[in-house]
């Protein structure tokens, strides 16, 4: 998938504002952060595509200022990775065949908003895919390079051969049989490296392996020098590429007298000594092994890292000196747990790991608990001394939706770090399939939560000062909603209104709001202190009139003026709803309410959405302030959208004011109003002085 933490990088060549800025506010509904770019001649499209880098091109096919031949016909000249995307009003099988023949990689309906949504997604993707690829390719090229440097300073004897020739061998190889240099063996047949009475066999063992059958660990014969001298020989084979084409590469040693002291050398390359457990790089490679296996068959596999709690006060206990017979006590308990149904290893300094092959998700964790179960059955036997000891234990179900090393042991470490932080002695198994399941019941708990909050009234409200600069005194707060979780805790917007919004919920949460908004202007109007509240409401609520028809109920109800209720709409949600938003403006101003604004002047061209609304308010984005006082940039689009709204007639905000510096740039610029922390945090209650 496409890096959903960065922006798209989209650059749209369409003859109208409108329908582009559809484009990119249908994007950011969907969530994607883009960072589009309009030209409007093929200098600006040749100093687009030249001067930063783009994702994708979106480019209508109807005849216009910049055809599609030529847009594409300049996309391709900059020799970049840039996916062109045509955009066509209807899809007919001439278009189609034209958009392709220009070099088109999708052809994209203008009328289907959720169609084009998903090819842009798609189209993404695979452009990341292809970026992820060349840089794994490089990667591969600066690793062979080094294997290769590796290989020749090697004292191993290797050699790497394709259809039983020798394509590549190292300086050790080549001397254990006497030759100088690898033109002498280039091209010779692996048989003529083993002695006579072993040909038949070895010729049987390469052409299994040619067929994909596994080698065997050893494979022990006679091999013969240049000379004709012979001298036994182990040899290992490894599936390899050797300039990406696939070959067996081949470890040739002088075999031991003894077979048996051979083997035991073997043996203890593999372990650790002071557990007598595999050691690290052992263990690392039956991990990688399972891993592997996991993405090719999706079997499953478990993995445990097991850590004494307490670890340091354990050695103050027992001294320094007897930190290797802890651990080895702690890998005896390990292992009579384990038996033959795993196999375990020292994987750091303190810490073992166990791996179970073909294990589900309840035979991992039914293995955790058994091995912290041991733990604590009986006190350990360090040395002279006797302590209890517990463990912290973080595992991973190894499936195809976790298929990568790094992300196995990653996972595995939290739950270690987990566990430890919470007091130990448990186990923190990350299940990926449990993990979507987890998801979807956090999901339906949500919607039970905002529902229950609907009907006791749980979402509370929050004011901050919305303050004039030019010398008003009248008060005004922004409404901001909270969710009361109970206990004093207060859970923000942006944790629950996108699942609100999935499931139907925006609206009636609208409802909720603007109802405590007129109650509290209300309230204060009694009390002789009017007060105007600006209050945000959803795209929800423009495809039908109800909400309109509440406001107008409670306005009655409690006595209220219109004027003192300002119900904001984000520009973005407005481009896309802008005939409903005209008639909601419409309809509620016939009780005299406004309508503001926010998030103003990030669109492709946000004045062009005011020859159509003419809202009461304009918030700025907060983009726009941020560092106000070090971009230059933003203080000269904060004066020019400040100078056309006082045309315009229509009054500006600016929020997230941070300083007394940036203050003094928002009055320059004629910035009606401002908020923001630097001049007052939201609250429960309605307490600044305008004076």
């Amino acid at each position: 998938m496409a890096r959903q933490d960065n922006a798209l990088r989209l650059v749209i060549v369409d003859d109208s504002v409108e329908d582009a800025e559809a484009i990119v506010s249908g994007l950011r509904n969907a969530g994607i952060a883009v960072r589009p770019l309009r030209p409007a001649t093929f200098d600006e499209l040749d100093a687009t595509l030249g001067g930063q880098p783009i994702d994708l091109v979106l480019a209508a096919q109807r005849p216009g200022t910049l055809p599609l031949a030529e847009v594409a016909q300049r996309v391709l000249a900059t020799g970049k990775d840039i996916p062109l995307m045509a955009v066509v009003e209807s899809i007919d099988e001439a278009g189609f065949l034209d958009a392709l023949a220009l070099g088109a990689r999708r052809i994209v309906p203008r009328h289907k908003p959720q169609v084009l949504l998903s090819l842009v997604r798609s189209e993404w993707a695979d452009l990341e895919a292809r970026r992820s690829l060349r840089r794994l390719e490089a990667r591969v090229r600066e690793t062979e390079r080094r294997c290769d440097a590796l290989i020749d300073s090697s004292r191993e004897p290797i050699a790497y051969v394709h259809e039983g020739m020798h394509i590549r061998a190292n300086a050790a190889y080549l001397e254990m049989f006497g030759y100088e240099e690898f033109e002498d063996v280039e091209g010779m047949s692996l048989l003529d490296m083993v002695g006579p009475q072993h040909v038949e066999d070895f010729k049987q063992l390469l052409k299994g392996l040619s067929k994909g059958e596994p080698p065997p660990p050893h494979y022990e014969l006679e091999a013969r020098d240049i000379q004709g001298n012979a001298f036994p020989a182990t040899m290992e084979f490894t599936p390899a590429q050797y300039e990406g084409e696939p070959c067996l590469q081949v470890i040739f040693r002088r075999a031991e007298v003894d077979p048996e002291l051979a083997r035991q050398v073997e043996e203890l390359r593999k372990r650790d000594q002071v557990t007598g457990l595999l050691n690290r790089p052992t263990f690392l490679r039956l991990l990688e092994d399972a891993v592997a296996g996991s993405a090719a068959d999706n079997h499953q596999h478990g993995l445990l890292l097991i850590e004494p709690d307490h670890y340091q006060r354990l050695l103050q206990e027992i001294g320094l000196d007897s930190a290797d017979d802890m651990l080895a006590a702690l890998a005896e308990r390990v292992r009579a747990v384990i038996g033959n149904h795993a196999v375990a290893a020292r994987y750091a300094e303190h810490r073992l790991a166990v791996l179970l092959r073909d294990a589900d998700h309840a035979r991992t964790v039914a293995l955790a608990e058994k091995i912290l179960a041991a733990f604590t059955a009986d006190v350990f036997q360090i040395g002279t001394h006797s302590s209890v000891v517990t463990a912290s234990i973080g595992g991973v179900q190894i499936g195809e939706k976790i298929a990568s090393i790094s992300q196995v042991l990653a996972k595995a470490d939290a739950g270690v770090v987990s566990s430890l932080a919470v007091g130990g002695n448990r186990y923190e198994i990350f299940d990926p399939a449990a993990a979507d399941r987890a998801e979807e019941e956090h999901m339906q708990a949500w919607v039970e939560r905002l529902r229950d909050a609907l009907d006791r009234d749980s979402f509370v409200l929050h004011y901050q000062p919305v303050i004039n600069l030019q010398g008003e005194t009248g008060a005004m707060y922004e409404t901001l909603l909270r969710l009361d979780a109970g206990d004093g805790e207060l859970v923000p917007p942006l944790t629950f209104l996108h699942i609100a919004e999935e499931h139907g919920l925006l609206w009636e949460i609208d409802h909720h709001v603007v109802g405590q908004a007129i109650a509290r202007i209300g309230e204060r109007m009694r009390a002789g202190r009017p007060t105007t509240l600006l209050v945000k409401i959803s795209q929800a609520s423009l495809h039908d009139d109800s909400l309109v028809r509440y406001i107008g109920e409670q306005l009655t109800k409690h006595e209220v003026p219109g004027e003192y209720l300002v119900l904001e709409l984000p520009e973005a949600k407005v481009f896309t709803h802008l005939k409903a938003t005209r008639d909601f403006a419409a309809a509620i101003g016939r009780y005299d309410c406004r309508l503001a604004l926010e998030h103003f002047g990030v669109g492709l061209d946000s004045f062009q959405l005011l020859a159509h609304l003419q809202p009461h308010l304009l918030k700025l984005d907060r983009s726009f302030t941020e560092e106000l006082t070090q971009n230059p940039d933003n203080q000269r689009r904060v004066s020019e959208i400040a100078n056309k709204a006082r045309e315009l007639g229509i009054r500006t905000i600016a929020e997230s004011v941070q300083d007394a510096s940036s203050m003094s740039i928002l009055f320059s610029a004629g910035i009606d109003y401002v908020q923001g922390m630097f001049l007052a945090e939201p609250g429960p209650q309605m307490n600044y002085d305008f004076e």
